[in-house]
């Protein structure tokens, strides 16, 4: 935002949209820019500000600031300690210095780490613990693991409005305050949450459930538009947080000399007659936010590698080593691909992955181009895969397609 936006009276968005970002943590793609929103909220006593922004939007945050001219701000309200929200706090009490930063205790240390924050501006508040500014009061419940371990939510109780971060946020810059535009805004938060939150989902289960005595108007997170139907993204929540897998096989592959290419092409086309929807994503040129998203409700990965220097190549590593990161709620799991004269790359793959507690189906490591033997033994994997996915109850005869 370029400027205040009223939500309630009193209750002003103040944050900034970066509409220019393409990257964040050094890492992950942010092809539809990002926003740091921050909320001020003014009771008839006391006047809280929620979040920060950025170093980089500072300005925007204190010329938004500057237009509500609130006099005081006695309280910033610490969500979670990462820079992008907890950034501009130093700067917020360079000009209110008897403000006090409400926090965890866990985001206490890491803000004093952090940004140098003197202790004796924290004002650490318990889970459930409540806070009054007058005329209006906030609630504060503890979320750790979402998605970092010092994490909590802001409710203020009198506008039923949650303030929740990264919870349920989308890195999206729009010039629209509130959702407009739900299935823009859905697959924005399916990204961000593939990226950022899907390595939490257990945790995250649990403090859902925290969230559910509370009612609940409207969502406000610091990523993205408000949600004035919070249902909308509560049930998009669950769904992805869920045990449920869909009917789909994602293929992360890489290829030197086409072998492996071409085992990949004959998988998918085997696949795709047994009824299933298939991903396949060369890393080559794969965008890490498109991968991470298709793993969200998937059943089945196969990786798909040719051999250097007798392991898998450096790009088929990383997509383990990303899959497994994230660790999404596969249920089973396979390697393809190409050798020249031998190789370790299944043991250093299957090594790489301890955190996806999937099963192994049988892998096909063919020597050089494949032959008829080995669209055979890819056949047979295609076969094992629909049969796998029949079992889980994903797949249903109609889906079947006949030659």
């Amino acid at each position: 935002m370029t400027a205040y936006n009223e939500i309630k009276s009193n209750v002003n968005a103040v944050g900034a949209i970066d509409w220019d970002r393409r990257l964040f943590d050094e890492l992950i793609p942010l092809p539809d820019g990002t926003s740091y929103n921050s909320y001020l909220v003014q009771g008839t006593e006391k006047t809280a500000l929620i979040d920060t922004v950025d170093p980089s939007k500072t300005d925007v945050l204190l010329r938004n600031l500057g237009q509500l001219n609130p006099g005081h701000i006695d309280y910033i309200i610490a969500n979670h300690a990462e820079q992008d929200h907890s950034g501009s706090i130093p700067v917020i009490l360079q000009k209110f210095s008897d403000a006090q930063v409400v926090c965890t205790a866990k985001c206490k240390d890491m803000l004093i780490d952090l940004l140098g924050i003197p202790e004796k501006q924290f004002k650490v508040v318990s889970d459930g613990e409540i806070l009054s500014i007058g005329n209006r009061t906030l609630q504060f419940i503890h979320t750790p693991w979402v998605h970092w371990p010092e994490t909590m939510v802001s409710y203020l109780r009198e506008e039923k409005l949650l303030f929740t971060c990264d919870f349920f946020g989308s890195h999206l810059a729009t010039s629209d305050l509130y959702v407009t535009d739900n299935a823009q805004v859905l697959q924005a938060a399916k990204r961000y949450y593939a990226e950022i939150m899907m390595p939490f989902r257990i945790p995250i289960r649990s403090n859902m459930k925290k969230l559910e005595p509370l009612d609940i108007n409207m969502i406000a997170p610091s990523h993205g538009p408000i949600y004035r139907e919070p249902k909308l993204i509560m049930d998009a929540y669950r769904d992805w947080i869920s045990d449920t897998v869909k009917n789909e096989v994602v293929i992360p592959y890489v290829s030197m000399h086409h072998s492996t290419a071409r085992m990949v092409e004959y998988l998918t086309d085997a696949l795709v007659k047994r009824g299933i929807t298939v991903k396949p994503f060369n890393l080559t040129h794969t965008d890490i936010g498109e991968l991470a998203m298709a793993l969200v409700d998937t059943a089945t990965i196969v990786i798909g590698t040719p051999t250097v220097l007798t392991g898998p190549h450096p790009l088929a590593v990383y997509g383990a080593y990303l899959a497994n990161a994230l660790r999404p709620k596969l249920k089973y799991a396979s390697v393809i691909g190409s050798y020249g004269w031998g190789g370790k790359s299944l043991d250093i793959l299957t090594s790489m992955i301890p955190n996806i507690k999937a099963e192994l189906l049988k892998p096909v490591l063919i020597k050089g181009y494949p032959r008829e033997e080995h669209f055979k033994a890819l056949d047979d994997l295609a076969d094992q895969i629909e049969q796998k996915h029949r079992e889980e109850g994903i797949i249903e005869v109609d889906e079947l397609v006949t030659e």
